[in-house]
């Protein structure tokens, strides 16, 4: 089954990065713990010909944020208008960047359009971004770069770079297939995106949902809201990736995490993709934001339409 593109929100595809431009880093989520690895994802861009500029006083923190708002929105403010910056990459996840959101507005003319890399927390960005009518890249963050293996970082060079992608497997749930917009993002984050400003559109949108840490009861819980919100009739497929470190508390009667998906995901009628190499723990392969893909249910393939 082919569904029709007609979603207005997509998409401004930032210029292809290439070595010598300028990169800028910022934090606008969590607070940075994790400085080895940190400056180990700095490296690996800068091994790769990139200008790495990192924002003055990264490491600074307001309880478990980094920074203040105010700060933390300044950071994003300066790399984004900044006219020789050529992309944005995140430096951790964690919890903030919806609080710099508000009362945000992106600039949408393409001299203004560059790449945002990040993940997990970096979702609300974007999605916001995607909203503005711009693509992003869902990929690994400055702290995880890293722990990634070779495959997926060159994935993510490719994908800024202007190379194709290769497909994805996974394990095919049925439904047959559907080419739709994708629309990547950890599931807890763009659960508390509903409802507001920046809950996209997601008709004719392709879901690719991955998550950490969270108990079934809690991926049941959110999941539910979905189906009870009516979105899940909208989208024409979903692609899930790693539900890692998701098992309930030792001695406490649960449903696995897979039969959670399997039960409040398996009824919908559309082509649904489990176990892709996608999210927190490696491999966490780079996907593009607002881009046109095929999802193949059966075959359990999910491949990025080649510009």
């Amino acid at each position: 089954m082919k569904f029709p593109i007609e979603n207005p929100q997509a998409k401004i595809v930032p210029p292809p990065l290439k070595p010598g431009d300028l990169l800028r880093v910022i934090a606008p989520s969590g607070a940075l713990r994790e400085l080895d690895k940190f400056e180990r994802g700095v490296e690996i861009w800068r091994s790769h010909g990139y200008q790495v500029e990192v924002t003055p006083h990264i490491d600074d923190r307001w309880g478990y944020l980094a920074g203040t708002d105010e700060n933390r929105r300044h950071q994003l403010a300066d790399a984004w208008q900044d006219p020789d910056c050529r992309g944005i990459l995140c430096a951790r996840g964690g919890f903030g960047s919806t609080r710099i959101l508000e009362d945000w507005n992106w600039q949408k003319n393409t001299t203004a359009a560059k790449w945002l890399i990040g993940f997990s927390d970096i979702t609300a960005l974007l999605w916001s971004l995607y909203i503005a009518g711009i693509s992003g890249v869902h990929a690994p963050v400055l702290t995880t770069l890293a722990d990634e293996p070779d495959w997926s970082i060159k994935r993510l060079f490719d994908c800024v770079e202007g190379r194709p992608l290769s497909p994805l497997k996974g394990c095919g749930w049925g439904g047959g297939m559907a080419t739709g917009i994708l629309l990547p993002g950890n599931l807890t984050v763009a659960t508390h995106l509903l409802a507001t400003a920046l809950q996209p559109d997601f008709a004719g949108v392709i879901l690719a949902w991955e998550d950490v840490t969270e108990a079934p009861y809690r991926i049941d819980r959110m999941l539910t809201q979905w189906r009870l919100s009516g979105l899940l009739s909208k989208v024409c497929g979903i692609a899930l990736g790693g539900f890692t470190q998701c098992e309930s508390p030792k001695n406490v009667p649960s449903l696995t995490v897979e039969s959670v998906l399997r039960d409040r995901l398996g009824d919908l009628g559309i082509p649904i993709v489990s176990d892709l190499p996608f999210g927190h723990d490696s491999p966490n392969a780079a996907l593009p934001v607002g881009m046109e893909v095929t999802l193949d249910g059966n075959l359990g393939i999910l491949s990025i339409k080649q510009n």
